[in-house]
């Protein structure tokens, strides 16, 4: 099994920065996909971000474009999302999750029913 573990939420202001974290362990040796979701309170969860094992290839939602950056360091097992000029309606509990594939296929980007591992979420509030 793969657990991941996210770390890195808080309250912020509108316009601040915040970096979350994502620890993985396990299976980790194996090639894998990270995805980044979040989940506000009776909405459904959405896609924000993902990028490839190579990190290559990363994709966003236009919601986040050109505010978040995904990254991620294989060598310590640890995918990132970097929030910038965080908005009030960013508010939401933020997951990372892993698919084992190669690339990055648009069929399983941004599918939440795709991906195999999940982490139990950070909440992120940003305050107006």
């Amino acid at each position: 099994q793969v657990q991941l573990v996210e770390s890195g939420g808080g309250l912020v202001q509108a316009g601040d920065s915040l970096r979350l974290s994502c620890a993985a362990s396990g299976r980790t040796f194996s090639s894998y996909a990270m995805g980044w979701f979040r989940q506000a309170p009776g909405k459904e969860r959405e896609f924000v971000a993902a990028i490839s094992w190579s990190g290559s290839s990363t994709y966003y939602a236009d919601s986040v474009k050109g505010r978040f950056t995904i990254s991620r360091d294989n060598a310590k097992n640890t995918a990132y999302l970097q929030m910038n000029s965080l908005k009030p309606e960013d508010t939401a509990v933020y997951y990372c999750a892993a698919v084992r594939i190669n690339g990055l296929p648009r069929t399983v980007l941004d599918n939440r029913g795709r991906y195999d591992y999940w982490g139990q979420g950070t909440q992120v509030t940003v305050s107006s």
